[in-house]
């Protein structure tokens, strides 16, 4: 059923006063506010973009990105009648769900402040590393400051069917001393929307050290994945896990900390190896080496490789490198040693 806030102020005598709702008069205070504290939604989201023109005409409140690397479509009622506003946010989804990487990359250092670049503020704003891949999923959030029942039955239909959309009701009060408050609820609670688009989600969750290692000792590649392990961890200070690798990080001068060497294992088997891919121009730029060098350590079994969703950045010989498999001790020990060295 539509909702519906209201909020008592408890007194000093122990008393009930009604605070009164009071109409926010400009719908573009609402999205100031929003995008100062985008927190009143969620501390998983941060702001890459405002008044975002997409290629079809129309103009996106607020754009964001979630601490997963997914685009989060913030969208005001603005008035709209409850099919024009769902039908606007859904043919803006439409549009993000296509988005590069080197496109979100360039809608966020077009808006955040002082040319910071989008992978020093993802870090600030999470203190995780920008993932590698961006805008696997994406989802929708229409803001208004009441919602009626023909919102309600579209948007629980969707939500129903897997697509990651919901309502956040915003609310304005003043009470009689002047203090003025904003109270907020969500239509579907945020897990339980969660919850149900997974079901559908493109995005897989990580990986974990444990489950890698456990996959690897499986496919008789323990002593390989150990041995690197072990050894990789001296010359890379981060590494992290992703829904099918093991990655190791380090900091280039272009800013950032980017992964530059990865290890897939659900792509391994004991015939083949450990499947791994480098980024020659990072790894050669993080150690002070040349790409000649960094091709001379690889092992035997390897091929030229680009990332996929990179095709078409301006920076392409950052995703540039090889892939191949470590089959033996040997090439790991060789590979290691010369990193280290």
């Amino acid at each position: 059923m539509p909702t519906e806030i209201k909020i008592w102020e408890v007194t000093a005598d122990g008393s009930l006063n009604s605070i009164p709702n009071a109409q926010i008069s400009l719908e573009e205070q609402l999205e100031t506010w929003l995008e100062q504290d985008i927190s009143i939604i969620s501390s998983n989201y941060m702001v890459i973009g405002r008044q975002v023109t997409t290629d079809f005409g129309g103009v996106i409140d607020l754009l964001c990105l979630d601490s997963s690397g997914d685009i989060v479509v913030v969208e005001l009622k603005r008035g709209k009648t409850p099919r024009e506003v769902t039908a606007q946010a859904l043919d803006y989804a439409s549009w993000v769900a296509d988005l590069s990487h080197q496109q979100i990359t360039d809608i966020a250092n077009d808006y955040l402040p002082e040319n910071k670049l989008l992978e020093i503020a993802f870090q600030g704003a999470f203190g995780e590393d920008l993932p590698e891949t961006l805008n696997e999923g994406h989802s929708v959030l229409i803001v208004a400051e009441s919602m009626d029942s023909s919102t309600e039955r579209i948007v629980k239909y969707l939500s129903d069917k897997g697509i990651r959309i919901n309502v956040l009701t915003v609310q304005h009060f003043s009470s009689e001393d002047g203090k003025k408050l904003l109270a907020r609820t969500f239509m579907i609670e945020p897990s339980e929307a969660t919850e149900k688009a997974n079901t559908g989600s493109k995005r897989r969750k990580s990986l974990t050290l444990e489950r890698i290692s456990s996959i690897c000792e499986d496919k008789g590649l323990a002593a390989l994945h150990d041995g690197l392990l072990t050894q990789l961890e001296s010359v890379f200070p981060s590494k992290g896990t992703t829904a099918s690798s093991l990655a190791f990080k380090g900091k280039l001068a272009n800013g950032g900390a980017r992964v530059i060497l990865s290890l897939l294992p659900l792509e391994s088997e004991a015939k083949q190896g450990l499947k791994f891919q480098v980024y020659t121009k990072r790894l050669a730029e993080y150690l002070g080496i040349s790409i000649e060098r960094v091709e001379s350590l690889l092992p035997e079994s390897h091929e030229k490789w680009t990332y996929w969703g990179a095709v078409n950045d301006p920076d392409i010989d950052y995703w540039i490198g090889y892939q191949g498999f470590f089959k033996t001790p040997e090439e790991v020990a060789m590979f290691a040693k010369g990193l280290s060295e």
